[in-house]
């Protein structure tokens, strides 16, 4: 069986909305795009970047995700430590409609997507990276079909946006598998779930 793998850039308040860009996603009217540009993450994490992008791995996204990539990597020029992965892989999206995805080496899933999803990851293959799609991560969280998550904490606030961590977020345990500090103090930590939450009378 292989792992779902989500990797998010988040703010202190938790908001993960259009970190790369100012139209990258302004729904709702939100304003903040590409807040995370202000922070390089350094060389540090950086090369953490590097090593996720060595592994081998195929992506599942959501659909505004997938839009906004396939609206840039097949024709990126720069960053193609990225760019070649993303395009040489095949990429699972998730969409409440059915449409022809028109990014080389695309499949859509829809319908029953959480059965969908569990059949992949019952496959051999490689582990199925996650990156944005804040409403397939909040399904995947419903139900518990997240194996790791890479949370990349950026120290700002924004006050509004979408959340990693939206109402209706299950009650879970995780334990921290690993942690890193950039100079520009960025904090870059690994969670895997460990079971549900139980408080103690």
């Amino acid at each position: 069986m292989r792992k779902i793998i989500t990797t998010t850039f988040i703010t202190l308040d938790g908001v993960m909305q259009a970190p790369g860009g100012p139209e990258e996603d302004t729904a709702n009217g939100f304003a903040y795009g590409g807040w995370q540009l202000s922070y390089p993450s350094g060389e540090t994490l950086d090369s953490k970047m590097s090593e996720f992008m060595h592994a081998p791995f195929e992506l599942l996204l959501g659909k505004t995700t997938y839009t906004i990539f396939a609206s840039y990597w097949p024709t990126a020029t720069t960053d193609l430590e990225v760019a070649d992965p993303f395009n040489r892989t095949k990429k699972y999206v998730v969409s409440h409609h059915s449409f022809e995805p028109g990014w080389s080496n695309s499949v859509c899933i829809t319908g029953d997507v959480v059965a969908e999803i569990k059949k992949l990851k019952e496959e051999e293959g490689p582990d199925l990276w996650v990156y944005g799609s804040g409403d397939l991560i909040q399904t995947l969280l419903k139900y518990h079909l997240i194996d790791r998550m890479h949370l990349w904490t950026y120290p700002i606030t924004i006050g509004t946006g979408k959340r990693l961590f939206s109402e209706g977020t299950q009650a879970e345990n995780f334990k921290l598998i690993d942690a890193q500090i950039s100079t520009t103090g960025v904090i870059f930590a690994t969670y895997e779930p460990v079971g549900d939450l139980t408080v103690k009378a």
